[in-house]
């Protein structure tokens, strides 16, 4: 269309206006392969029914030798109303920190979050996770209240599932939390850094300077926790070493090229 366009020295837009009928632009035809692709993006969202777009078309292309491209995922949930809804977004607070880091083992952040059970039960779970690749390293989850020994126990593996059995790191990695009594008790703080952390807190009432972890929780809400069956405490801890596993191995991250952390990671290693 551009082409033949600028050989008769008329607008596109023109011609494009032109073809427009009651001021809509006509549809595009389906393609004769549509149809499968449709039960495809279907049987996806019915299992991961908050992936976007993006994300369904990373999994589509995972298993395929010719890739799709995203504008034709786009078009084909458009029009099977599969889209997910846009919400409203809310003001937030801004802040001058970068979270983000240029590579693996800079900068790891921490958070922990609840999830409300059917029957009225509480599991409060904490993590830490690389603010480059994104993978979970360690988490942990209980029915009672975050402690100090809980976060201490996180440093602890955390270092183990990434360097070994070692007693400090090789290297000083920043450790980024809130202000929780958790991560700032003295006896943590100390032994943060007797083990080779940088140890870190956001600045007072900004917890967006944590925003990594921030994104990550309601992420991992959004997609494995409100889709569950909640039912008690105990099946809840049970089922978050599936969910945590399957976002490691499975979930595509828009900031590292729709892959998942350790696709990115294997990636990174060839």
């Amino acid at each position: 269309m551009s082409t033949v366009c600028k050989l008769l020295g008329i607008a596109r837009s023109n011609i494009m206006e032109r073809l427009r009928k009651d001021g809509e632009r006509p549809s595009r035809k389906p393609r004769h392969d549509d149809y499968q692709l449709v039960l495809q993006i279907k049987d996806i969202v019915a299992e991961r029914p908050f992936y976007g777009y993006r994300r369904i078309t990373a999994v589509l292309n995972r298993a395929r030798n010719d890739k799709i491209n995203l504008k034709r995922v786009h078009r084909i949930m458009k029009q099977n109303d599969l889209l997910l809804s846009q919400p409203c977004r809310k003001p937030t607070r801004a802040h001058d920190g970068k979270v983000m880091t240029l590579s693996s083992n800079v900068r790891w952040c921490s958070d922990h979050f609840d999830i409300r059970c059917w029957n009225g039960d509480t599991v409060r779970v904490i993590f830490s996770l690389d603010t480059h690749d994104r993978e979970i390293l360690k988490w942990k989850a209980t029915t009672g209240g975050v402690t100090g020994e809980m976060v201490r126990d996180l440093m602890a593996e955390s270092i183990e599932y990434r360097f070994g059995n070692v007693d400090r790191l090789p290297r000083p990695i920043q450790w980024l939390s809130d202000n929780g009594p958790a991560y700032t008790a003295n006896e943590t703080v100390a032994f943060g850094r007797m083990i080779g952390f940088e140890v870190c807190t956001t600045p007072a009432y900004s917890p967006e300077s944590n925003g990594m972890a921030e994104a990550f929780v309601k992420t991992f809400k959004r997609d494995y926790i409100y889709p569950a069956r909640l039912e008690s405490a105990e099946k809840v801890i049970k089922m978050l070493a599936e969910f945590f596993e399957d976002y490691n191995e499975n979930a595509p991250h828009k900031g590292l090229k729709l892959k998942s952390p350790r696709e990115y990671l294997r990636s990174v290693q060839l």
